[in-house]
């Protein structure tokens, strides 16, 4: 017995060397966990019982058991490398089998996958060509292919304009036309101007012109600008729930009274429709008495274009109006108010109501620095990556309705974007209303509360000034709506100015901002605490490739080790629990780190001297049986 005894520890004592030896050899291998030997005793038990005094059979290896204990993290000059801070492992595809490591030493092979030094394909969610990542599993893949070029459909502008600042002054006149009666078309006849010079313009006002019509005339006409816009009021009691208005041969159909949303009525729901549809140019706002109760519905087209509306009245009447605009007109000084072809006085500015006022104002030119307050630019990108430059201009205005007034005005690289056109078919001048309230926050801008207003006119061009072939533009007049269609088919985008104040400080750009770039070339990889892969261009976009997937088990000790410092899966450890980095119990990424041995090599070498003693002390005990047995045999 005293043989096995000893021959077992020395067996015992062997793994325990092999075991240490094996720790000590991997002492610096990345994502190595040590091991330990695990002993247990031996006992002869017979059928019945082992006896009062039994003694051992010696010892034998339970479990040879690692501990995955974390090792120390250490940065490296690697973008890819990984290094798990927590619980979880990699998943790896090692050509169909599936193995889990803590080793994140990973770079990309010839095909663009991210993979282990032993081309083992790092598993991962997916990203969609937004950057939006999905629950797909797979082999994580850097796409090296240039970024295509994305064009500017979104323009934000955070600015403060000086409410201190003084109106920039140029004589003139301003007749303010009366809005004619329902269904009472503006009168045709010929306005004349008169110049300094003893020069004439003529602008003829035909049958069927909108008030529109009638600005977009005088705007092209030398030292006349012009603003049109058509107002047109429903009173409350017509607007009942279950009811249909149409506008501009729109339906808005309110909801039943039990249908209407909690909170809202008949009146509040058809604003906020009509507010949210894609009539670009009308907007809604409530009537209110002196105590604040609501009268009606307040319709504006803010372009001046004839408003059609159909609806049942509370008595039951069918009603079918049609509203014609009234006309903002400016003359530049020492232009006397138009007069008919025989010197008359227009019907158009003599109707009852109409105001002609001389006043000091500004007439806008972008060339001349000193007919505008201040200026902001910033670059745009058309469909095929070119960069433009957009120029916004900013011009304080008199004192309208009880709001402050600015203008602004916009041109790309030079050149006017303004729709509708002229009559040449050329952009004219982009002039957009900003109304302010008393507060300083943004009331409205042409007429949209929302802060927003549609480009609509730009062709873009190269340097030279000839169309470069990128999209051009869709008029209004073509079916040009908010919001920007996905994926956009034309050169319109939105400019947000929702955010800009007139506050008594300076003049300030808070920010401004464009979703356009041109096309650019992968420049690097980043790697978030998360695990997401980013992919950097050289034209300063960044790009979502993927995030990294990490995989837990509730028996960890249950993994079995296959070699190349990683594991499988196995009945004991159960089946793996995949998620995303630092969520639940797995751990957060470090990028540019590895993961080194949890292996402490000088515990490791006190183990080896003391499984050297074992070796030796069992051995002793085999020698000293040895001697034992002679001197039985020697026994005369």
């Amino acid at each position: 017995m005293a043989f096995n005894t000893g021959l077992s520890g020395l067996r015992a004592a062997s793994v325990d060397l092999d075991v240490t030896g094996n720790n000590i050899a991997n002492a610096s291998t990345v994502g190595f966990k040590g091991s330990r030997v695990q002993f247990g005793d031996l006992y002869a038990n017979g059928f019945l019982s082992s006896g009062t005094n039994p003694v051992g059979d010696g010892v034998r290896v339970q479990d040879v058991a690692q501990s995955f204990g974390q090792g120390n993290i250490r940065f490296t000059d690697n973008g890819l490398d990984m290094a798990i801070n927590g619980d979880g492992f990699f998943i790896l595809n090692n050509g169909g089998e599936v193995r889990y490591s803590r080793a994140g030493q990973f770079g990309i092979d010839k095909d663009g996958y991210v993979t282990n030094n032993q081309t083992m394909r790092v598993q991962g969610f997916q990203a969609d060509k937004d950057g939006n990542l999905s629950g797909v599993r797979g082999d994580l893949k850097i796409d090296g292919s240039n970024l295509p070029p994305r064009r500017t459909t979104s323009v934000e502008s955070v600015l403060n304009l000086d409410s201190r600042e003084s109106i920039l002054e140029v004589s003139g006149t301003r007749i303010q036309t009366v809005q004619p009666a329902v269904n009472t078309a503006i009168a045709p006849e010929t306005l004349q101007f008169s110049y300094p010079d003893g020069t004439t313009a003529s602008v003829a006002i035909v049958a069927g012109d909108s008030a529109s019509d009638v600005a977009q005339k005088l705007n092209a006409t030398q030292g006349v600008s012009a603003s049109a816009r058509t107002r047109y009021d429903i009173p409350a009691a017509d607007i009942t729930a279950g009811s249909t208005v149409t506008v501009q041969g729109t339906d808005f159909n309110i909801p039943a009274a039990g249908a209407l949303p909690a909170g809202e009525t008949a009146l509040t729901w058809l604003r906020d429709a009509i507010n949210n549809s894609p009539l670009n140019s009308l907007s809604a706002t409530t009537n209110t008495d002196a105590s604040g109760n609501p009268t009606g519905l307040r319709l504006i087209e803010s372009r001046g274009n004839d408003l059609t509306i159909a609806y049942t009245d509370s008595t039951g009447t069918a009603v079918n109006d049609r509203q014609s605009g009234s006309i903002n007109m400016t003359l530049d000084r020492d232009i006397p108010p138009p007069t008919t072809a025989s010197g008359g006085t227009p019907a158009l500015t003599s109707a009852p109501g109409t105001s002609v006022t001389a006043f000091r104002s500004n007439q806008f030119d972008p060339g001349d620095q000193r007919t505008y307050n201040h200026a902001t630019s910033q670059t745009i990108y058309d469909s095929l990556g070119n960069p433009h430059e957009m120029t916004q201009y900013f011009v304080k205005e008199p004192v309208s309705g009880g709001n402050s007034v600015w203008a602004m005005y916009v041109q790309i690289d030079g050149r006017n974007v303004g729709d509708p056109p002229n009559a040449n078919g050329d952009p004219t001048m982009a002039r957009y209303e900003m109304q302010f309230r008393p507060d300083g926050t943004l009331d409205r801008i042409d007429g949209n509360p929302n802060g927003e207003v549609l480009i609509s006119n730009w062709t873009p061009r190269d340097k030279n000034g000839d169309v470069n072939g990128a999209s051009g533009p869709r008029l209004v007049s073509d079916g040009a709506t908010t919001p920007i269609p996905k994926p956009p088919t034309s050169s319109n985008f939105v400019v947000n100015l929702a955010s800009t104040t007139q506050f008594g400080s300076n003049f300030g750009i808070n920010d401004q901002r464009q979703n356009g770039y041109t096309t650019g070339r992968l420049s690097g990889l980043d790697v978030s605490n998360a695990g997401v892969l980013f992919a950097r261009y050289t034209n300063g976009q960044s790009e979502t490739l993927g995030q990294v997937a990490l995989a837990s088990f509730n028996n960890t000790s249950g993994l079995s080790p296959v070699g190349d410092t990683s594991w499988v899966e196995t009945f004991d450890s159960g089946q793996p629990i995949v998620g995303k980095p630092d969520t639940g119990t797995l751990g957060a990424i470090k990028a540019s780190s590895v993961e080194e041995s949890n292996v402490d090599l000088s515990a490791e070498l006190v183990n080896l001297i003391i499984a050297q003693r074992n070796y030796q002390a069992n051995a002793k005990t085999i020698e000293t049986a040895n001697s034992v047995t002679q001197t039985i045999i020697n026994l005369r």
